[in-house]
């Protein structure tokens, strides 16, 4: 698909799901899809860093928790629209991405996972020992019932997440097929090589930390008008760790496409047993869906369609 045609068809779905929400009643409908669009800019953006450089996060979880507490910081001395926490949430987590890059990318492999950990613990220590934002007790925020022209204030948000999901997408495609895009595959194929080669690899890694951990920051920030009530425990959940991993690796790291099959299928596969079953499936499908793949399908769903294209057409 060309650069023109994708914002097209970027527009073009971004319109239709408007359109077809002013005609939704049931407001579960926008609290579910808020949640898969949410895990669609998470997936995408660990991919930035995860998929495209090879550089595995695990402080998915602390970069949420960031942006959201933002929001409570912000909310509590200004309130200002939700587009300008979105924004300022994504530039804290930018920046403290840049600085945790800055003296953890030079680790490698499990190392920088575990750092990475570390600093999810450390944050949300930090804010849980912070009485301004509500400590351990929490904090309660009180958002309006409708907004002018919109409707519930739910069907706002779904709306705001769905135009975030858009620009993460377009982001990460934008990434993958630019120079910047390609000295990552560099340093994800061989660093070693790529440092040989005259690949400015710290830079572009700090780069695409910065970015990553911006659009984390990015999604996290409007939580709080979600949730009303926000702790330490469900900000910083772990479980926003684990299926931002999850669903690059099932729908496939190596394209921009594959995070967002993985989290529009695995969040609302959740969704759903949420809703028939119960919440406590949720890790476990990960697991299951996880295992699955790594057998069936270990480059992701994008790579098993790939290879099947290929072994068509040699033996056309």
């Amino acid at each position: 698909m060309g650069t023109k045609a994708f914002w097209l068809a970027t527009t073009a779905a971004v319109l239709i799901v408007f359109a077809a929400s002013r005609l939704v009643t049931n407001d579960y409908v926008f609290f579910a899809g808020y949640v898969v669009l949410q895990y669609v800019v998470l997936a995408t953006a660990w991919n930035i860093l995860g998929g495209y450089a090879g550089y595995i996060n695990f402080g998915t979880s602390g970069f949420v928790g960031i942006g959201a507490y933002s929001t409570v910081v912000l909310h509590k001395l200004v309130g200002p629209p939700i587009p300008v926490l979105i924004l300022v949430g994504g530039i804290v987590s930018g920046a403290i991405g840049l600085g945790m890059g800055y003296l953890t990318l030079r680790l490698r492999g499990v190392y920088f996972g575990i750092a990475t950990l570390a600093m999810a613990i450390v944050v949300q220590t930090l804010v849980t020992n912070w009485d301004f934002v509500g400590g351990s007790r929490g904090v309660y925020i009180i958002r309006p019932a409708h907004v002018p022209f919109i409707g519930g204030y739910i069907q706002y948000l779904f709306l705001v997440m769905l135009v975030l999901a858009a620009v993460a997408v377009a982001a990460a495609r934008t990434i993958e097929r630019s120079v910047f895009g390609f000295g990552l595959a560099a340093i994800r194929d061989d660093e070693q090589a790529a440092e040989v080669s005259g690949v400015p690899t710290l830079r572009l890694k700090l780069i695409a930390i910065s970015v990553s951990c911006g659009l984390m920051g990015m999604a996290g920030a409007p939580l709080p008008y979600y949730v009303t009530y926000l702790d330490p425990a469900s900000a910083f959940n772990l479980g926003y760790t684990a299926n931002t991993i999850a669903m690059p690796l099932i729908g496939g790291t190596a394209s921009w496409v594959g995070p967002v099959i993985g989290a529009i299928g695995l969040a609302t596969i959740q969704q759903v047993s949420t809703v028939t079953i119960s919440s406590a499936l949720n890790l476990l499908i990960v697991g299951v869906l996880l295992l699955i793949c790594v057998v069936v399908a270990p480059n992701g769903i994008v790579g098993l369609v790939r290879g099947k294209r290929r072994r068509a057409g040699r033996g056309g």
